[in-house]
């Protein structure tokens, strides 16, 4: 909920001053936040903890996808989808050290120093090359709340479906493997493991594919992908189709908020960080509400049913692929 929160304020702030310096400011904050939650010593500072950094994270979620949409502007071909791929591939790298922190008995609060000081470190260093904040800076104040134009709403739509799934991949994949098939922890991990690695090989190859294919057709098959591979998947009831459902669900989703991200920082009328503020803050409540949603539909008619929704909402991916217009065919439109 900070994330959502933090979103349209971000999003102006990049607008007005560039995201540049947003983007530098909300990664040192967020760099020190994740501090917090380890440190916390009651479940109420534990929830004050991650809802601070949640407001630092949701800030750099808007502002470095801003300063994205700019370099990839500046680079004159599509390369969103490459830093998507970076951000899964980070995922993956903070999985494997905490699981050899772990193995190694190392005290969390070094672990998580640790991690904290070398993103930090890393994240100021490099981000020194960042394009200079005149790149996309309007100068002029911008409302943190605006009612979006009506081209935003699908996209909004989609990125809501995406990350609904992505949350619900995240927090149910492996307790659907373990108990209603009945396996080990181990081969449970591996399911949300197969939808982490096709997801971010899909991102890697994500800018080709959008070159070669365009993005409503790259969105519209991968929607479908995703809901025919993992929906023969809760069919096969089985350990070996239920991760390879998880993976074809990674691999259809790879690129639709890359995709997503770019339409809308390229909406007429609008400046990228606030139409991008607009659509991250909407898929943003999908990431939160999916994992309950989820849970309350699978304590009424059982988890394998309640994952069919997953399928739904890859289905409603495809079938809004066209709000991923390039901006020349949108405004033809």
């Amino acid at each position: 909920m900070g994330a959502v929160v933090a979103m349209p304020v971000a999003g102006a702030l990049a607008a007005r001053h560039g995201s540049r310096g947003p983007t530098r400011a909300a990664l040192a904050l967020s760099s020190g936040a994740v501090l917090l939650p380890v440190l916390a010593p009651s479940l109420p500072a534990l929830a004050a903890a991650f809802l601070v950094m949640g407001l630092a994270m949701g800030s750099l979620d808007v502002t470095m996808n801003a300063h994205g949409v700019a370099v990839e502007r500046r680079y004159g071909r599509p390369i969103l989808s490459g830093f998507h791929a970076a951000f899964s591939f980070g995922g993956l790298a903070g999985a494997a050290t905490a699981a050899t922190a772990a193995a190694v008995q190392l005290d969390l609060e070094v672990h998580v120093a640790l991690v904290a000081a070398l993103s930090l470190a890393v994240g100021l260093g490099w981000s020194r090359s960042f394009l200079h904040a005149a790149e996309d800076a309007s100068g002029t104040e911008h409302p943190v709340l605006a009612r979006p134009p009506r081209r935003l709403w699908a996209l909004g739509i989609v990125a809501f479906s995406c990350l609904l799934v992505e949350g619900a991949a995240a927090d149910w994949s492996a307790v659907y493997v373990r108990d209603e098939l009945s396996t080990g922890a181990a081969t449970a991990a591996s399911a949300y493991v197969a939808f982490s690695l096709t997801m971010a090989i899909g991102r890697l190859l994500g800018d080709r594919l959008v070159e070669r294919f365009g993005p409503v057709a790259l969105l519209r098959g991968g929607g479908l992908l995703a809901a025919a591979g993992f929906g023969a998947g809760l069919a096969a009831d089985a350990v070996p189709g239920a991760l390879l459902g998880f993976a074809a669900l990674g691999a259809g989703l790879a690129v639709v908020i890359p995709v997503g991200f770019r339409a809308a920082g390229a909406t007429p009328g609008m400046s990228p960080g606030m139409a991008l503020a607009a659509v991250s803050s909407t898929g943003y409540l999908g990431f939160v509400a999916g994992p309950p949603i989820i849970g309350s539909v699978a304590e009424a008619i059982g988890l394998p049913t309640a994952l069919v929704l997953l399928v739904a909402l890859a289905v409603v991916v495809a079938a809004l692929a066209r709000s991923a217009r390039p901006l020349a065919a949108r405004v033809a439109s």
